[in-house]
């Protein structure tokens, strides 16, 4: 027979079993705080770049895939929903320390290359925004996501300096190349965090393939790529610059546009597209939204298109200060 008794032993035991199973995983299910890159690169050699699979960072990697990366383990899913959830409250904590405009975001491919032109622009808005008190947030992987890190850990230094460090980092243009971290680690040692600016990387292990960028100051890499891609964008109040990209990028412009048209958060944000050519031509994504604005099928849509780094901070700026 059932039993009163027989229910709370059978809870008393599962907590235990999961207590046990926390004990056991490989990552930190109560954060106290954001991770940074000597906690998920802690152990890494930039001079053995193989010496990457003993870092954390790569340890829960690998943990994620062998457990799958949709668990059907019960245990294992409650494990990545807390360690999220303390993440979550880290990236809160973070942005709460800003006034709401003062949170930009940028969105781009992960491919773009470290010599690109788009790259050098992104850096270049990213170090004057948050240069100017903007706390600058990105996906935290490669190509735009990291060139947005790039700038906000270039804030305070020269442009000859941001020119320096990409003339390193192009020694490894691409995340497929085997130096990319390690060049990165390089750069690093010649530019260090400056503790006077922040910049935030919501990365995630679900593409885990590509290597999360060290340069952001906060890392806040979560296993739930559903929830991170809701908070890029719904934190990001001052609005959203967006770079080429691909698939993943239109997603995200058009959940942008949606949350925009709606007014989801009680405001609309600034939609900026960084490269004219690419946004009307390649992937014509501004003029779609355009055409929707203007013929009122989407409606609060602030709209604006340039080819210019500082125009493009210009736009930002010009919506946080109204």
């Amino acid at each position: 027979m059932f039993t009163f008794a027989t229910m709370i032993s059978r809870i008393n035991f599962n907590l235990q079993q999961f207590g046990h199973y926390l004990d056991d995983v490989p990552y930190n299910t109560t954060m106290a705080g954001l991770y940074d890159a000597e906690y998920l690169y802690g152990g890494f050699d930039p001079e053995h770049p193989e010496s990457l699979s003993d870092t954390y960072d790569s340890k829960v990697y690998q943990h994620f895939l062998a457990t799958g990366k949709v668990t059907q383990d019960p245990l294992e899913s409650i494990s990545r929903s807390l360690h999220d959830h303390f993440i979550v409250k880290g990236i809160n904590q973070l942005t709460d320390c800003y006034d709401q405009k003062k949170v930009v975001g940028v969105m781009g491919g992960s491919a773009m290359l470290r010599t690109d032109a788009a790259y050098r622009n992104i850096a270049l808005v990213s170090k004057r925004l948050t240069e100017h008190g903007t706390l600058m947030v990105s996906g935290g992987g490669s190509g735009a996501m990291e060139a947005t890190s790039l700038g906000g850990l270039m804030a305070g230094r020269t442009v000859e300096e941001l020119d320096d460090a990409l003339s390193i980092l192009a020694k490894a243009p691409s995340f497929a190349d085997r130096d990319y971290l390690s060049v990165s680690f390089h750069m690093l040692e010649k530019y260090p965090q400056n503790n006077n600016y922040e910049c935030l990387s919501i990365p995630t292990w679900l593409y885990g393939h590509e290597p999360t960028s060290p340069f952001a100051s906060k890392i806040a890499k979560l296993f739930q790529n559903s929830v991170r891609e809701d908070l890029l964008l719904t934190i990001a109040y001052g609005g959203l610059i967006f770079a080429p990209g691909s698939a993943g990028t239109m997603q995200e412009i058009f959940q942008e546009a949606v949350q925009n048209h709606y007014l989801t958060l009680g405001l609309s944000s600034p939609m900026v597209f960084l490269d004219s050519h690419f946004w009307t031509d390649d992937m014509p994504a501004y003029t779609m939204l355009r055409h929707l604005s203007e013929t009122g099928r989407y409606k609060n849509l602030l709209l604006s298109i340039t080819d210019s780094p500082d125009q493009a901070a210009d736009i930002i700026e010009k919506f946080q200060n109204e």
